[in-house]
């Protein structure tokens, strides 16, 4: 299988570590060492002290699928596989799909989450959505024309990057109900889990209320850890978990014997972590209001429900992509255009979860008021 280059790390990679500011991360900022071993219980100082750097369970440690399991209400050991999330994704693609079925998948989404299957020969259909002043939603009642009985795979991303949408329970349940009609498998990709930012309900994980399902969360971005490269797949369907872990026998085999311990301290200590990560989005979130009350004319914006992310709709003469190459030559910000999303030239990705975001947003207005209209 040949692969399309993946867009939006390409423009990652050309930009991430030379530009000064970054304002379309989409993780939080990482914390240190020094800081996760503090939270460690006396049993994990135990086992990052005596730690031999050899193999590690292919399903993920014993410990670490513990800590994994508190967070689901239906999930057993054996029905988690610990691995990096890039490579779950890759993986149940591999085993779950053929050339020819039939697979949904939203727009505008990470680009691994449908390319893959698209190169594998899938008839890929889009899940797209409204889009009013800013404001994000995806219609329910439309999978209703995109899903049928041929249809083998929904791909959902709750919470949503790059929009920040999220859907009620209501929503998800009538999801589901159209997918078990269908006999659809869901895979939900959930790296932004427990990111809300209203008193809404949480969703459940959707491997806790679908039999079909296949969950995918990690450590990246809900514990701003995405140097420890650690995510997990959750699901009821045993059979496919099995399929996972003897297709991973041909890639990484097993985790990082460190990053293990690392993401078992953060799992069980979630809210630490958690809550500083939405103190800095939801401070940071008020702040890009205020800025946008100043430049309304240039984009629309209004607060996501959830995530560390928005995306915006930019009104200028040029595109997104001509105006972010500009911005970064000229200020040191590097911006997501929505042309690495597959999705137009008039949007852009804003990530709310760096300590300097309203350092970044004083060189953008000073920018914005002192240059022609862009």
């Amino acid at each position: 299988m040949k692969l399309k280059d993946f867009a939006i790390e390409r423009y990652f990679a050309k930009y991430e570590f030379s530009a000064k500011y970054m304002m379309s991360s989409s993780d939080c900022d990482g914390f240190g060492m020094d800081e996760v071993l503090s939270l460690a219980s006396t049993s994990e100082k135990a086992d990052w002290l005596g730690l031999k750097l050899g193999y590690t369970e292919t399903r993920g440690s014993i410990p670490l699928r513990k800590a994994i399991q508190k967070h689901y209400q239906n999930i057993g050991l054996d029905e988690i596989i610990v691995t990096s999330p890039g490579e779950a994704n890759f993986i149940l693609m591999n085993v779950l799909l053929s050339k020819g079925d039939e697979v949904v998948c939203m727009a505008p989404m990470y680009q691994s989450l449908y390319q893959i299957a698209k190169d594998l020969g899938c008839r890929l259909s889009l899940w797209e959505p409204i889009e009013d002043e800013g404001a994000w939603h995806y219609e329910v009642d439309s999978l209703n024309h995109l899903i049928s009985e041929k249809t083998k795979l929904l791909i959902v991303n709750f919470p949503h990057n790059p929009t920040g949408y999220s859907p009620t329970k209501e929503e998800q349940l009538e999801i589901i109900k159209i997918c078990r009609k269908n006999d659809v498998y869901i895979f939900s990709d959930e790296m932004y889990r427990f990111l809300d930012h209203t008193q809404r309900a949480r969703l459940p994980s959707m491997c806790d209320v679908y039999e079909k399902s296949i969950s995918l969360w990690g450590t990246s971005k809900t514990f701003g850890l995405a140097g420890v490269r650690i995510g997990w797949i959750t699901s009821k369907d045993r059979d496919l978990l099995q399929k996972i872990e003897n297709f991973k026998d041909y890639l990484s085999i097993c985790s990082s014997a460190p990053s293990e311990i690392l993401a078992t301290i953060a799992l069980n200590n979630l809210d630490y972590f958690l809550q500083r990560n939405l103190e800095k989005i939801r401070h940071n979130i008020e702040l890009f209001k205020t800025f946008q009350k100043k430049h309304k004319a240039l984009f629309d914006f209004q607060a996501p429900p959830a995530s560390s992310t928005a995306f915006v709709r930019f009104h200028i003469e040029s595109s997104t992509a001509e105006f972010a190459e500009k911005l970064v030559k000229e200020t040191g910000i590097m911006l997501l255009p929505s042309e690495a999303f597959e999705y137009g030239s008039e949007h852009a990705r804003i990530g709310f979860g760096r300590k300097n975001f309203e350092e970044v947003l004083s060189v953008l207005d000073t920018y914005l008021s002192g240059s022609e209209k862009p």
